[in-house]
């Protein structure tokens, strides 16, 4: 009988320093939890061995792939348990997983996330065993799974995830987190940058502890080499050593023997479009990059609605006012602004008088505070002149009047002020809220939802404001502000309470402190279908809007972008590029991602959720909406459960084995026995598709001195070094080559993955033409 073992995988954020239960994945098995012998507890309980670690991020159109392949070795001779903990960035999707043990490999798959809490729930409900691990870094999620190791024996974990890198401040950035837990022998990073425009710099910063922001220190420096193939391509390698990975722990405040654990970053960018950006065109699907180059920030009224309330004393106030000193000397010249502060009630800086002037709310309705509010006379935004910035510097400074939270009453007359300057101004200026708070409100009006329908029905008129959201400590109610942001054309942060919280207040500001465009809209020909957002209020320097879609067969796809800029209305026109890779996963990735952050704020969540779950389905992306889950056949059953390739009979109608009974593939998403059993993806799509495993036709015979070799001691000495030959599937990464056997460019593949050049190899001169190194193995230019 075919008995599973099923790890059920969550996925979740961290939250920083404080370990909680939504933070911890949990791991379920069949098989009861084993005693430990009788000696185990004079044993010295050494860890299990992490002996290599090697993380390979391809970057190609901005979309990042990145493989984790962890090697680990049980030196006892009992079973040991060992842990694979991998922290991802936030918005990243885990696409595939497996685990190699005994030589057998078994892949996850994705399921509905309803369905596989209920897998989990029953094997917990049996009494199985269960384990979890935290682990921490800001903006984070964790990925955990826990298993066995026989005495003696090895096991390969491999984790490949996926993310639409976000262009900030002028520059891409991707972090990969390195948290082996102990010191490993064989560490290494490799990225490789692919990009269908030329690189205009690629740099590695100081490493990071992933908790704090940190500024350039030489003893962090990862001395990574970088290396440029040509203008477009770039290779980042980073190996730090035994002595390296102390000192590097030491540096980042951890302990010298649980090894590195920090961020290793790298940072790049591309030379910029001055129209309307590029749009790649490739296969049926079209990417369009929006971030042009030659325009002035629009002038922008911005209003800080501050919360001024008694749990803001301390240490918290003391930093929000630190970064004000440092944000108000960053306003633009030709920039208006106010302060608002919020406690019982709200008050309005005067700039004129410099000091802060209570709006008096007797009996307030909010909602319709507007008539009162015109009445009031309330202070006129000040010009960012040195003499007003030195002022307003001055006047943050106060502590007096801290209270409770009316959330309301700040949130109201800060949007009145962006409606009445619209009005009031023959020049117009690009009004923005900064709203800030550490809790929820106490005063006023106590429903978050309230408040969010209140203040989206205010902000209307010829010009809505943007409200940017930053949920300041552990206090404040995240889901509102994003909700708030969400709704009002903005976004919300968090900002961790720690010691530089002054300066990821700052480094927010900076992404939003210069507006180039507004009211943006990407207009495409008929033929264009499934295209994600295409409407954007604001466009921020430094930044990039991206919109993907399919493009039927329209050969002549060039769309138009149409927004307002310092001149008026434009009209831009846009260049068309030839992809370096497929866009088909990165346009699955963009949808899916938008369909869940609608999905947040809609009234009606059934269709988004629907249409994310299938998408998600479909492309085996681990999302808010699906679960991983692995199955392992139970060694200790009767049936052979060797996990086998199908062969094409078995294709049609599920794998069956000797006994007769069937046993489902743990593909992309979970089949019926009924359905045929679809090869799985590979893990990256440029490369030679998996359906050639289940080929019908009579596969070529190895050439004589590739089965010399094979026969003899399966290596291969080259000028490069020695390689093991390997076995099909032995390497799930294959990156791209210039030159196969057949004078076409492919990708460096396991030699017996690519038995359609045989004929061509004739002996091992010939072959080294075409070698191409994959890690310990030999690898050959496969053609696509």
């Amino acid at each position: 009988m075919y008995t599973p073992i099923i790890f059920f995988l969550l996925l979740c954020k961290t939250v920083y320093s404080i370990p909680t239960d939504s933070s911890s994945l949990v791991v379920s098995t069949t098989e009861p939890a084993k005693e430990k012998p009788a000696e185990f507890s004079n044993d010295l309980q050494v860890s299990p061995q992490i002996y290599s670690m090697q993380i390979i991020a391809n970057v190609s159109n901005r979309f990042a792939r990145t493989l984790i392949t962890s090697r680990v070795r049980n030196l006892k001779k009992q079973a040991q348990q060992t842990t694979f903990s991998v922290i991802l960035p936030e918005n990243a999707f885990i696409s595939e997983f497996e685990m190699e043990i005994d030589e057998k490999v078994y892949k996850a798959y994705v399921k509905e996330k309803g369905e596989a809490k209920k897998i989990y729930e029953q094997a917990v409900m049996s009494g199985q065993s269960a384990a979890h691990v935290e682990l921490s870094a800001r903006d984070s999620k964790t990925f955990t799974v826990s298993v066995n190791i026989e005495p003696e024996s090895k096991t390969i974990f491999r984790l490949l995830y996926e993310e639409l890198l976000e262009r900030q401040v002028g520059q891409y950035e991707l972090v990969i987190n390195i948290h082996p837990g102990q010191i490993v022998k064989d560490l290494g990073v490799q990225v490789n940058i692919d990009e269908s425009r030329p690189l205009t710099f690629v740099k590695t910063p100081s490493l990071r502890t992933g908790n704090e922001i940190s500024k350039n220190d030489d003893k962090l420096d990862p001395s990574a080499n970088i290396y440029f193939t040509d203008k477009y391509s770039a290779v980042v390698q980073f190996n730090p050593d035994i002595n390296r990975q102390k000192q590097f722990a030491e540096n980042l405040g951890g302990n010298t023997e649980n090894g590195l654990a920090g961020q290793f970053v790298v940072q790049y960018d591309v030379e910029r479009d001055p129209q309307g950006g590029e749009v790649l065109v490739k296969d049926g699907y079209f990417v369009h990059f929006f971030a042009p180059s030659e325009l002035e920030p629009l002038p922008k009224h911005i209003v800080f609605v501050l919360d001024h309330s008694g749990s803001m004393s301390g240490r918290k106030l003391d930093q929000l006012i630190e970064a004000m000193q440092n944000i108000l000397s960053e306003l633009n010249a030709k920039d208006l602004f106010n302060i608002v502060r919020f406690y019982d009630d709200a008050s309005v800086w005067d700039p004129v008088e410099n000091k802060f002037k209570t709006v008096e709310l007797s009996s307030p309705k909010y909602g319709e505070l507007e008539p009162f509010l015109r009445e009031a006379n309330l202070p006129q935004p000040a010009e960012a002149t040195e003499e007003n910035i030195k002022k307003a510097k001055d006047i943050v400074t106060d502590k007096s009047l801290l209270g409770n939270t009316n959330i309301i009453a700040g949130l109201e007359v800060g949007v009145f002020l962006t409606k009445r300057t619209q009005e009031n101004k023959s020049k117009k200026y690009e009004p923005m809220i900064i709203f800030l708070t550490d809790g929820l409100p106490n005063v006023g009006i106590g429903s978050t939802d309230e408040i969010t329908n209140i203040v989206t029905k205010l902000n209307t008129g010829e010009k809505r404001a943007a409200i940017f959201s930053l949920s300041f400590g552990l206090g404040a109610e995240k889901t509102f502000l994003k909700k708030l942001s969400s709704k009002n054309l903005g976004f919300s942060r968090h900002i961790y309470e720690a010691a530089d919280a002054s300066l990821q207040l700052q480094d927010f500001y900076r992404l939003i402190s210069s507006p180039l465009m507004s009211n943006i809209t990407f207009k495409y020909v008929d033929g264009a279908s499934e295209v994600t957002k295409t409407h954007y209020p604001i466009l921020f320097k430094g930044s990039e809007i991206v919109v993907a879609g399919r493009t039927g067969s329209n050969v002549d796809f060039l769309p138009r972008v149409i927004g307002i800029c310092t001149i008026g209305p434009v009209i831009f026109n846009t260049t068309r590029t030839e992809p370096v890779t497929s866009l088909e996963r990165l346009w699955a990735y963009l949808t899916v991602s938008q369909m869940l952050t609608q999905r947040e704020t809609a009234e009606n969540k059934t269709e988004l959720t629907k249409k994310a779950l299938d998408l998600a389905l479909k492309y085996s992306f681990v999302t808010d909406v699906t679960s991983l889950v692995v199955v392992k056949p139970n060694q200790t059953d009767s049936v052979d459960a060797e996990v086998v390739a199908p062969t094409p009979a078995s294709i049609a109608g599920g794998a069956q084995f000797s006994s007769g009974q069937h046993v489902l593939f743990d593909y992309a998403h979970p089949i019926a026995l009924s359905e045929p059993i679809a090869p799985p993806p590979a893990f990256y799509p440029s490369t030679t598709t998996v359906l050639s495993t289940y080929a019908t036709t009579e596969q070529p015979s190895i050439p004589q001195w590739l089965q010399d070799l094979k026969n003899h001691n399966e290596s291969i000495t080259t000028p490069q070094g020695s390689f093991k030959l390997g076995r099909g599937g032995d390497v799930t990464i294959r990156p791209n080559c210039p030159k196969t056997p057949n004078n076409s460019t492919g990708v460096c593949t396991i030699i017996y993955d690519c038995p359609q050049v045989f004929s061509l190899l004739t002996d091992v001169n010939i072959y080294l033409q075409y070698f191409c190194p994959l890690n310990e193995y030999a690898g050959v230019c496969c053609p696509v």
